[in-house]
């Protein structure tokens, strides 16, 4: 007969390996994408593949403190750590401390390192939301001094992303709220309201912005302008089709040869596709699947509820995202900045990432035993 305690601690071994493999099978790609790019731009074909390897480390830090911070630590501090992950974030919307990159200002320099606060923030989020959560459950708020900090901080949280502009995250935290929130029994009523009002609201963001609305635009027909904003999904859905079932070989990639914009960012998996084929990106499906599967199975295994919400919404959000990825790259939903999880480049992501998990590891050594 298997242990509670050994089944979870297996599967949180798988866990960890699988996102390893991902990490490793990422870099692989964010060189072989990235490297004509990077020969041009900056004169050294492995510039970001260097980048990323020192942000892993830092990831690996990241995990390791808070893997072995008391996780009571966290729940007690979580509504300071996120005001402050709130103002860093807001330090953004500041035109002399913000760096702006393809016309969002998301992110900040400091010592000549350009990092997300964005990212920052959405940890600590759901870090502050679990802790909320589990008092709800326990019956320890208040209405002024809980529910009304809680939610005002929910809303300014959501229009510093959107003034950064940083649509796409701010719409996979809302899904992924309203996810945590029916789990926790709020009543389907008033989220199915919340919804309905949301989707008014979300009408107004998209017309009040040009670029949003040709996205969709275009979303529904690159072909109505192949050489303008439909260019970049037209290039993608042919890496993806070039691949075929085997694909052309890793680095023998024609698309990353300035064909396709963000091709080792926000595309990466265009060029997986093009280069390893329906084999390839099969392999790495079935990954993300059991990443998943393992993420929501230790969540439900967790015998406190702070670190069940916690450990729900890193998962679902990391989930979201994945999904979220993929449609752009196909061409099922418009184009948003949301990279693909452990694969793509990007450095404050990936850290982010690996705190999560350190912070879900620490969970399965503390909680349950």
């Amino acid at each position: 007969m298997v242990r509670y305690g050994n089944s979870i601690r297996g599967d949180l071994r798988f866990f960890l390996l699988i996102s390893l493999i991902l990490s490793l099978f990422g870099f692989v790609f964010i060189y072989s994408a990235s490297s004509a790019f990077a020969l041009e731009r900056f004169g050294a074909s492995h510039y970001f593949l260097k980048k990323q390897l020192s942000f892993f480390l830092l990831g690996l830090l990241g995990f390791s403190f808070f893997a072995f911070t008391p996780f009571l630590f966290w729940k007690r501090y979580a509504p300071l750590f996120f005001y402050i992950s709130l103002i860093l974030a807001s330090l953004t919307l500041v035109p002399s401390l913000s760096v702006s990159i393809h016309g969002s200002s998301r992110w900040l320099e400091l010592y000549g390192i350009k990092f997300q606060p964005s990212e920052v923030l959405k940890f600590f989020l759901f870090i502050y939301v679990a802790s909320f959560l589990e008092k709800l459950q326990k019956g320890k708020i208040t209405f002024w001094y809980s529910v009304i900090p809680f939610w005002g901080s929910l809303l300014l949280s959501f229009f510093v992303l959107l003034k950064q502009p940083d649509f796409g995250t701010a719409a996979t935290i809302i899904a992924t709220l309203m996810i945590l929130f029916f789990i926790a029994g709020f009543d389907w009523k008033y989220l199915l309201v919340t919804f309905l009002l949301a989707i008014p609201f979300f009408s107004f963001l998209i017309y009040s912005k040009s670029y949003r609305l040709n996205r969709i635009l275009i979303f529904l027909n690159p072909w109505s302008d192949p050489q303008g904003r439909g260019f970049q999904i037209i290039q993608s859905l042919i890496a993806i089709g070039s691949g075929g079932f085997w694909g052309v070989g890793i680095s023998n990639s024609k698309q990353k040869f300035f064909y396709l914009p963000m091709q080792h960012t926000d595309f990466v998996f265009s060029i997986i596709a093009e280069e390893v084929g329906f084999i390839g990106i099969c392999f790495v499906l079935a990954l993300y699947i059991l990443f998943c599967y393992l993420g929501f199975k230790i969540a439900l295994q967790l015998k406190d509820l702070f670190a069940f919400f916690a450990t729900l919404g890193f998962v679902t959000l990391i989930s979201l995202q994945i999904v979220v990825n993929l449609m752009v790259t196909t061409g099922l939903l418009p184009t948003k900045g949301l990279g693909l999880p452990f694969i793509s480049y990007g450095g404050t992501a990936l850290v982010i990432l690996f705190c999560m998990l350190g912070l879900i590891a620490n969970f399965v050594q503390e909680v349950n035993y």
